[in-house]
């Protein structure tokens, strides 16, 4: 039973930055809805979006999620939605105040570290971020590879 559980929380998962840990610190999580239209939830749900490029600005007290690409869908009409519009994040005032100031520091920005789906609804998470430089990613590596060998060893042992 734990398995279906899992699996389906695994289901909801419509994607996910892994770049996004590599090249930034993430300091602080928000989840915030996203206003979609009938289009683009059709093409969320199939899975066809990518945020690697993506990022968050605060805009006159609204958030906008910016230069995320989700494709066409593909049984559109004339209607189809453009792949790349900024789409409005849904938070609560305090939230986007709280955004607001956390993102004035210099090298701060807002990355999506995942989408996926809550109740039939499209929700983002959103990661306040600070940027590394290249030695804290050679860093990073190095700590993960020297973790993968000691489980190794340790494996081994039991």
């Amino acid at each position: 039973m734990a398995k279906k559980k899992q699996k389906a929380k695994d289901d909801n998962l419509m994607a996910q930055n892994r770049k996004a840990r590599h090249d930034y610190n993430i300091l602080q999580t928000y989840e915030a809805g996203v206003a979609l239209t009938g289009t683009e939830i059709k093409s969320v749900r199939a899975r066809r979006l990518n945020l690697k490029d993506g990022f968050a600005q605060i805009r006159n007290g609204e958030a906008y999620l910016m230069n995320v690409h989700i494709s066409e869908y593909a049984q559109g009409n004339q209607f189809n939605h453009d792949p790349l519009r900024n789409r409005k994040l849904l938070l609560h005032k305090q939230e986007i105040k709280r955004l607001a100031n956390d993102t004035q520091g210099k090298g701060i920005t807002i990355v999506p570290l995942k989408v996926y789906l809550k109740h039939g609804y499209a929700k983002v998470l959103l990661g306040v971020a600070e940027g590394k430089r290249e030695y804290d990613k050679r860093e990073t590596i190095k700590r993960r590879d020297q973790d993968r060998q000691i489980s190794r060893v340790l494996k081994h042992y039991k």
